[in-house]
């Protein structure tokens, strides 16, 4: 599988503090599946801003489809980030929207015509099981129908890459374990997927994951072997 992204000794620091990331280097390769682990304040949630072009790197260089992200104009970001599909960690629905608007928000915005919205839609709302909550608004939901209004937004461009940041944080191991199927089933469509994640009873779910973990901002476990969750193969 092609490598679809890479970063080299990539570093990030907020204002004049120490690094938050330090010498980071890893490869992604198209339609594989990898969990980054690590404890709070690991520096999971900067790596992941990076990886969406939600951040710029302080130094190193990060290449993205092909191309330097470092460097991308600005006026091609918005295309770039249409290929990547983020889960945040707080959810970001707009509440004022019934579940069908926040998950048909990205088409919208992509300027897909009205009448080829609907039918995407409710697939979505089937996928992740929640048919009969199209018209609810978010905070008439529990959280972990939140959660899968989310990630249906995310995933309805069909993006290349999936990025989850602590995705079952706020649900319980049920739910959780569901919302792990509903990744591996993208996944296995082909989209890259990649999720933060301090909870080790996920990741032997994925027999085929591969691992990332950081440490005080500093990558271990590089990507470049497969490791097996459980065994550490």
């Amino acid at each position: 599988m092609a490598n679809i992204v890479q970063f080299e000794n990539v570093g990030l620091r907020y204002g004049h503090g120490e690094e938050t990331l330090s010498d980071v280097s890893f490869t992604l390769a198209g339609g594989a599946f990898y969990f980054l682990t690590g404890a709070s304040g690991a520096g999971k949630t900067s790596l992941l801003k990076l990886l969406y072009l939600a951040q710029r790197p302080t130094r190193g260089a990060i290449r993205l489809f092909g191309e330097d992200a470092v460097t991308l104009p600005r006026g091609r970001l918005p295309g770039f980030r249409r290929r990547i599909g983020v889960v945040f960690q707080d959810f970001r629905l707009v509440p004022h929207l019934s579940s069908f608007d926040n998950i048909a928000l990205p088409l919208r915005v992509s300027g897909v015509p009205e009448g080829d919205i609907e039918a995407p839609v409710r697939e979505m709302l089937a996928w992740v099981g929640l048919e009969g909550k199209a018209d609810a608004r978010p905070p008439t939901l529990s959280g972990g129908e939140q959660q899968r209004v989310a990630i249906a937004r995310a995933v309805i461009g069909r993006p290349e890459i999936l990025v989850a940041d602590e995705p079952t944080g706020n649900v319980d191991p049920d739910m959780a374990e569901r919302l792990l199927h509903l990744f591996e089933s993208l996944n296995r469509l082909g989209t890259t997927v990649v999720v933060a994640t301090h909870d080790f009873h996920l990741l032997g779910r994925i027999p085929d994951a591969h691992m990332m973990r950081l440490d005080k901002g500093r990558l271990h476990d590089p990507t470049g072997s497969l490791r097996h969750p459980a065994s550490g193969r």
